[in-house]
């Protein structure tokens, strides 16, 4: 897969996300929802084939010298920007990553971004596993928002087709996703 093309790897990745993240029942999501259907990321981006994927299609999207950071909200975010750092490191194509808490930490920096510092006007894009609502990528950009950083770009592994796309037009983003919902096949 080191060497497999774009579309080698979207090909893999879908595979892994129907073998393994897909999981069918009775489940709450975390937007409150109920669905018949559950994809954990996490059994995806805390593999190393599996975030390697979603990390090289991610970079593989994006000129990285238009951008200043790639981020997301934590927990869905956190390997996936790990391993964005790494790889872009190794492809000589270094960029700087960040996480959002839900809320600053109340001890130590008491940070809500963690990871290098990020400046007013810093040209970001967010990264998250799943967006159904997208409500939490739109938080993260509200916290982005008071630094002054512009969110130029928003991309997730899979997007449920459930507001997410709405919801994130409406406050000026626009939702990029490495596959949709109908391509799993559900």
């Amino acid at each position: 897969m080191l060497n497999s093309s774009l579309k080698e790897r979207k090909e893999r990745l879908l595979r892994l996300l129907k073998q393994y993240a897909l999981k069918k029942g009775r489940f709450i999501l975390s937007s409150g929802k109920i669905s018949n259907y559950y994809l954990d990321g996490r059994l995806i981006t805390l593999t190393p084939e599996g975030v390697y994927l979603v990390a090289s299609i991610i970079i593989d999207s994006l000129d990285l010298k238009k951008i200043d950071a790639i981020g997301g909200p934590t927990l869905g975010a956190d390997p996936i920007v790990g391993a964005i750092a790494v790889l872009s490191y190794i492809q000589k194509k270094p960029i700087k990553t960040f996480i959002i808490r839900k809320a600053p930490k109340q001890h130590g920096m008491q940070r809500q971004i963690e990871g290098p510092r990020l400046k007013r006007n810093s040209r970001v894009i967010l990264v998250d596993d799943v967006a159904t609502t997208g409500k939490a990528l739109i938080e993260a950009k509200e916290v982005l928002d008071k630094l002054g950083a512009r969110v130029i770009k928003v991309m997730v592994i899979v997007d449920r087709q459930e507001g997410a796309e709405e919801n994130l037009a409406k406050v000026g983003l626009k939702l990029y996703s490495i596959f949709k919902k109908s391509d799993l096949g559900i």
